[in-house]
């Protein structure tokens, strides 16, 4: 759980314990968390004696966190994440099949390219390449790229290779 939630929920069963009645309100059931972490914080906020107020979304009002319907939402968002997970996955993989680029705007030049396989031979790390080289263009110009695109532009020039050494 989040610290600010988790200090949230604690505050709320203290005053709930003095024994003012308590309720955690909440913009939407999406601002909680999904699958079990909500039903976590939903058994934990049950215990304690604090209600649950949406302010908007499909439960929109106030509950009891032990109502059966805000038990089932929160099965079905986990559903639903993991359902938008495997579809976010399945495209990309379907991208990477037709040749497609996945991600942003290419931040690496053959300049820096050419460094980076002068360093690599020089058997520096990825991470103390990154740091001695420098983006061009685009958003990130002036920045160092991250290790993981170091690295990636390594892994596709040397994937490159054999197919432009075939006859």
């Amino acid at each position: 759980m989040r610290p600010e939630l988790e200090a949230a929920v604690k505050l709320a069963g203290e005053i709930r314990s003095s024994g003012v009645a308590v309720a955690l309100v909440v913009h939407e059931r999406k601002r909680l968390g999904r699958g079990i972490e909500l039903a976590m914080l939903a058994e934990e906020l049950k215990a304690s004696g604090v209600g649950l107020e949406f302010l908007t979304g499909e439960l929109q009002g106030s509950h009891d966190p032990s109502w059966i319907v805000f038990t089932v939402l929160a099965a079905m968002s986990g559903m639903e994440r993991e359902y938008i997970r495997d579809r976010a996955l399945e495209g990309r993989e379907s991208a990477r099949k037709r040749g497609k680029t996945i991600g942003g705007a290419g931040v690496t030049a053959d300049s820096m390219l050419s460094m980076a396989l002068h360093l690599c031979d020089r058997e520096m790390s990825l991470r103390h390449i990154a740091k001695r080289l420098v983006i061009t263009t685009g958003a990130k110009k002036g920045q160092h790229p991250s290790p993981a695109t170091v690295m990636r532009m390594l892994r596709d020039h040397d994937e490159q290779q054999p197919a432009a050494m075939a006859p």
